[in-house]
């Protein structure tokens, strides 16, 4: 990965481009290449066209849901990498260091963003059941 981008979608878009790139370069003689390659590009390319999804969430709930999916994708992708390299399924080595060093950074970034959401939503529920429990006590129910 050549830059540094600071917006996330067009970070996580680069970072799968990269995954293409890298996957193209795997040894497409060897059965679990193909296999693992396959892999890598559907994980490895999810989080770029998911996002997008998460910033149109309906819900902070639901934001969190989508959030957690890319973060798993994330994850698998940071772990295949890892496979494929030790493996020597994957030709260019420094690349994948780069890509793999990549990874690691979205991953901080989505289980940080993941947390504040949901400390927000934890908030949120908190001043919900407050403001319940105060009209109830206004209505007599307690």
């Amino acid at each position: 990965m050549k830059k540094r981008v600071y917006d996330l979608e067009e970070r996580l878009i680069q970072f799968g481009v990269a995954i293409i790139e890298l996957a193209e370069t795997t040894n497409k003689r060897r059965y679990a290449a193909i296999h693992l390659s396959k892999q890598l590009i559907r994980s490895g390319t999810s989080p770029g066209i998911h996002y997008g999804e998460a910033q149109a969430a309906e819900s902070r709930k639901d934001f969190v849901h989508k959030m957690k999916v890319i973060l798993k994708e994330l994850r698998e992708t940071r772990g295949n990498l890892v496979m494929s390299n030790r493996a020597n399924l994957i030709k260019s080595g420094q690349a994948v260091d780069s890509v793999i060093d990549e990874c690691s950074q979205l991953i901080a970034i989505f289980v940080k963003s993941i947390q504040t959401a949901e400390k927000r939503d934890g908030k949120n529920l908190r001043t919900e059941e407050r403001k319940t429990v105060k009209g109830n006590r206004r209505a007599g129910e307690d």
